[in-house]
């Protein structure tokens, strides 16, 4: 969240950054086996922080050479590592003092598994896993085992980094990653996984919140492999080369791969073996929930819950931001908002909703606050994973149901790096790897955080399931902890990208995830919310959230008519709830996906696979729209082969998505609740049915009690439907059950697809056989005319959200408008001509990197017209004034202009050019238009200057290099402090940001004669490079101008 100050601290040893002791905050360390427990601190509007180290420790630990040295003696298993037959030098081993070859292997887990080490040596040598569930089943070889992998990776050793390549067929698509944005197939895309706070990312941001070293590989025959980097650093995942993937990370660490097997559902489950299955959820935490920074009060609580009851508006869940503590005290409660939690919540529960409550683990280090006394009397910060267990555990009887862990990448605000410096170090026990620095534990952060609450909330009570949300995470964090994509904007662009983004994680093993609904940052229109629900609605996890500062979102708050879409988008969930949960039932026990691209479907067929419009929930193809201007109603659907039959529940809507059913399947539905515990066994249970080409369907329910643990004793019932049609009539009945729970006495209602709409109704009692009389060809024909007819009528009456194009609110930014776009082979850039014409994207293409950092309505590439910070220019409106492609010598132009006030005009003109298109140029001025003729023809004093914000994707392995004009060489790195040069300190026309770990610098070129001075300003995970003009007043006459240019360099 934005605003928030994030510090991490804890340990004896620690480092005071020039802060009083009164002001002193500390937090936990993370999560271990044996007893401690990491933990970030997330705070709002405090002035002073301690920051001191984190450790991970229990009162017995190894340092990391004894730990290697044990391990080497203990188990050399260099006579079990083989070489594939298809490696280049068969029946070798590479050894440890190898730089490239082929890597070495061994069977592991179960059938089609393997692990590949670079040799014997670097196996023994390789950090223990924290991605598995059973560590020691990836150090386990099968004994038994005869098979060969089909793919073998080959290994380069380089400056200490690990250099992993894979070869693949080609026509292979690459998808997973983890939490990523941008596009679903990531052929051409380039990932780090490193756990970053990314308020306001944007399609070519490289590291989000989640690390998950993982890549799916769906080969052209629609077979699938996945590959796993089994290590906790930062890791580079490459897949810019067709069909290749390439892995970089320290050395050393191991490969796992899972298959080659026949689809990508096959290959999940095998991860699933290794790295666990998701949690069990209690089934109110599929509902829809409510979520704002902040309901600042217990009886905004109350208003926001009685509003979802009297506009019927289906409800499950609300939030508690963290403005419900005293103080930002963590386990405290505000005396004045928040007087009485327990009569809240029970309030809530009488309504039908749960309280979920935010802990952002940071302890303030103050004498008299309890949880900082009881931490201190134990010198608990260095192992402390029980003792916040237990302040968990307290914490559960003051109404909470639900814990939400944020800003636990870590992140730590007004540091360069957005998290704690690398070199802290973590007295880590010897099962997680040791005493190690911060570089080995920050990706496992916030999964052991998550593991810690999880752990407290079932000490509090285990006869419930817990539920925690986690932003922060690691492959493996399932099976803690729910997740969602982190802070994204209210633009139609986040909207299509959640689809992906829900996809993505789903396909790395997490399948409980979902975006804020409507957007987090800016204001959503009526449209895009109800489009956003529309499609929201059907994702694993269903929340709306949104920022401080933004106008309300709430179902209700965008007008009668996006409300009523909210209200039939979330009516559908609830209706298929019982086929959602079964889902999560099948994902919990078997490790399938609960959401899945449509190209599961049928994974040879390549139009599919880039399908970003729909999704799957087990058999049921949800088809949405994404573009403001064209309803569900208008989009072309591409389906796989086969049949899939549509319907709906008469609720048809441009704004919602269309429906398909597989045909082979039956999927169970309810009535649509407003919320999960108005639910009974003995309530009438309905099932959709489509029959295949055989005339047969099949598909299971998944009933218990909603929560606890009962069902891993026998506690459940589980059946298993079929259909089939025999004659002209089809008997649908119970063919398999499962589970000690006998069948609830309930009316069956069977709806059998037809096609186009169309059905047959019956009504039976469930457990009996239930026939259903197929009608004639001509009844048929009448039914299928009869519900196109029912459809278009619907269509036709239907009250469409107003498509407006501004939304007033507290920050007043239009954040409906489509940005505009240049683009050519190298570069790709969007203009925001209605707010200080700013500069909102600078990707380049061929290396996947997004340079700017930005929203719309702030950052990016901003021009100034006075020295002071935010002087006129960057908040004005500007306009398009020309637009021309393929012009003499440019492959696009575009030309804006913004009224500044005082007569005075930004010009500013921005070329790709055609005969050097690796560059693209800017021309920028400051222009006299109306200037009276009392001032002689001369503005005010003005200073033109040039303020982009450029994003540091890896805040420790970036500076700025130039050459100034006195000829001295300077390197700038993020610890020093602003600088600003002028006369010969001033960059000799060139200067650059260079990245070493991306080994790219963008170099930015100008007329050093028209640049009077240089400003380079460190932020949190960004840098400033001004270009300023001479200040003096401008005529008609003598404008203001700077021009200047960009381009990307490899480095050596």
């Amino acid at each position: 969240m934005v605003d928030k100050l994030a510090v991490l601290f804890s340990g004896r040893v620690s480092g005071v950054l020039g802060l009083t002791p009164k002001h002193q905050i500390r937090a936990p360390a993370a999560s271990t086996p044996n007893g401690s427990s990491g933990l970030v601190l997330n705070l709002k509007k405090l002035n002073s922080l301690h920051l001191t180290e984190l450790l991970f420790r229990t009162p017995a630990f190894s340092s990391l050479g004894s730990i290697r040295n044990n391990r080497v003696n203990e188990r050399l298993i260099g006579k079990r590592l083989m070489v594939s037959k298809m490696a280049e030098h068969e029946g070798t081993s590479v050894t440890s003092d190898a730089t490239s070859g082929n890597m070495v292997f061994e069977p592991i887990l179960g059938e089609g598994i393997f692990r590949f080490d670079c040799s014997a040596a670097d196996r023994n040598a390789a950090f223990p896993s924290l991605s598995f569930v059973n560590p020691k089943d990836r150090e386990t070889p099968i004994i038994k085992s005869d098979k060969l992998p089909s793919y073998t990776p080959t290994f380069e050793c380089v400056l200490k980094q690990q250099i992993v390549t894979v070869e693949l067929p080609r026509g292979t698509s690459f998808y997973g990653t983890g939490e990523v944005s941008g596009p679903l197939e990531r052929t051409g895309k380039r990932v780090f996984t490193w756990n970053t706070d990314a308020w306001g990312y944007g399609t070519g941001t490289t590291s989000l919140y989640q690390s998950h070293p993982w890549v799916l590989a769906v080969l052209p025959n629609g077979e699938s492999l996945g590959i796993l980097a089994d290590t906790t650093r930062r890791c580079e995942i490459d897949l810019r080369k067709e069909s290749t993937l390439k892995l970089i990370s320290p050395s050393s660490y191991p490969i796992i791969t899972f298959g080659p097997f026949t689809s990508p559902i096959d290959v999940l489950t095998s991860l699933s073996h290794a790295v666990g299955t998701v949690f069990m959820p209690p089934k109110w935490s599929l509902g829809y929930q409510q979520c704002r920074w902040s309901y600042d009060s217990d009886a905004r609580v109350r208003e926001i819950a009685n509003t979802f009851r009297e506009k019927a508006i289906p409800c499950d869940v609300i939030w508690m931001d963290i403005d419900y503590m005293d103080g930002f005290r963590c386990f405290t409660f505000d005396k004045e908002r928040f007087p009485d939690p327990k009569s809240l919540v029970k309030d809530l529960h009488r309504s039908g909703f749960k309280a979920i409550w935010m802990l952002d683990p940071g302890i303030k280090s103050e004498e008299g606050y309890f949880v900082y006394d009881s931490g201190s009397d134990r010198d608990i910060w260095s192992r402390a994973r029980l003792w916040w267990a237990n302040l968990v555990k307290d914490f559960i009887p003051n109404g909470v149901d639900g814990i939400w862990n944020d800003m636990n990448e870590p992140a730590v605000f007004k540091a360069v790096t957005k998290t704690m410096p690398e070199s802290n170090i973590h007295k880590g026990d010897a099962d997680l790897g040791g005493c190690q620095n911060h570089f080995h534990y920050h990706n496992v952060y916030g999964m052991l955080m998550a593991r810690s609450t999880y752990d407290g909330m079932k000490l509090a009570n285990e006869d419930k399931r817990p539920f925690v949300l986690t932003r922060a995470g690691f492959i493996g964090s399932q099976r803690y902890a729910a997740t969602w994509t982190g802070d994204n904007l209210s633009t139609w662009e986040h909207l299509h990208m959640s689809i992906s983004m829900v996809l993505q994680l789903g396909l790395s093993g997490q399948p409980l995830s979902g975006p804020d609904i409507g957007g987090f940052a800016g204001n959503a229109t009526p449209k895009l919310f109800g489009r956003w629900m529309g499609v929201g609605a059907m994702f694993p996890f269903c929340r709306g959230h949104s920022e401080m500062d933004t106008i309300d979102h709430e179902p209700w708050s965008f007008g009668e008519e996006c409300e009523e879409v909210c209200r039939l988008a979330l009516k559908r969930r609830y209706r298929l709830l019982p086929h959602i949960y079964t889902l999560f039932y099948l994902a919990h026990t078997r490790g399938i996906p609960v959401a899945a691209p449509t190209f599961f479907a049928d994974p040879k067929d390549p139009l599919l696979r880039t399908n970003e419009n729909s999704f799957m929930l087990g058999p049921l193809l949800v088809y949405a729209s994404t573009l403001p201007d064209q309803g569900a109603d208008q989009l072309a659907h591409t389906l796989p082969k086969g049949i899939w039959l549509s319907f709906d529940f008469d609720d048809s809507h441009p704004d919602l998505p269309a429906f398909y059913l597989q045909g082979g399947s039956i999927i169970p539905f309810g009535p649509p609740y407003q919320h999960v515990g108005e639910a009974n066994l003995t309530d009438d249970l309905s099932l959709l049915v489509a029959l295949d080409e055989h005339g047969k369907a099949k598909g299971v329910l998944f009933e218990d009690n909603g929560d606890g643990y009962e069902y891993t004793k026998g506690g459940y019932l589980l059946t298993t439907y079929v259909a089939e049609l025999e004659s002209s009539v089809v008997n649908v009945r119970v063919s398999k059950t499962e589970g000690a729970w006998e069948r609830p006495r309930r009316r069956l209602h069977v709806q059998l697809l037809l096609g186009k709409g169309a059905v047959v109704d019956a009504w039976g009692t469930d457990g009996e056989v239930l026939q259903i009389v197929m009608p004639s060809e001509e009844e048929m024909s009448n039914l299928v005319s009869e519900s196109k007819k029912k459809y278009k009528t619907r269509m036709e009456n239907v009250k469409h959200i107003p498509n407006l194009e501004k939304v007033s609110g507290d920050k007043g930014v239009e954040l409906s408008k489509t940005p505009v776009e240049l683009k050519n082979g190298e570069w790709a850039l969007k203009v925001v001509p209605w707010i200080g014409g700013r500069i909102i994207s600078m990707e380049h293409l061929p290396s996947g990197t997004q340079w700017l950092h930005s929203r719309v309505d702030v950052n990016g590439y901003e021009e100034y017209s006075g020295t002071e910070y935010r002087s006129a220019g960057c908040t004005e409106e500007y306009t398009v004034i020309n637009r021309d492609l393929e012009q003499a010598g440019e492959a696009e132009s575009l030309r804006l202009e913004g009224d500044i006030g005082g007569g005075l005009a930004f010009e500013r003109q921005i070329y790709i050019r055609e005969d050097n298109p690796k560059v693209f140029q800017i021309e920028s001025s400051i222009v006299a238009r109306k200037v009276g003729a009392g001032s002689g023809g001369f503005s005010r004093l003005v200073c033109l200057r040039v303020h982009p914000t450029f994003t540091l994707l890896h805040p420790t392995e970036s500076f700025i290099s130039f050459f100034s004009v006195d000829g001295s060489k300077q390197e700038i790195w993020p610890d020093s402090s602003e600088q600003l040069y002028e006369g010969d300190r001033r960059p000799n026309g060139e200067w650059m940001l260079v990245d070493k770990c991306l080994g790219f610098s963008l170099v930015n070129r100008f007329n050093v004669s028209k640049v009077y001075k240089c400003l380079i300003h460190w932020g949190t995970g960004t840098v400033n490079l001004e270009l300023w003009s001479e200040e003096r007043p401008v005529s008609r006459q003598s404008p203001l101008r700077i021009s200047h240019e960009y381009e990307v360099r490899r480095i050596s």
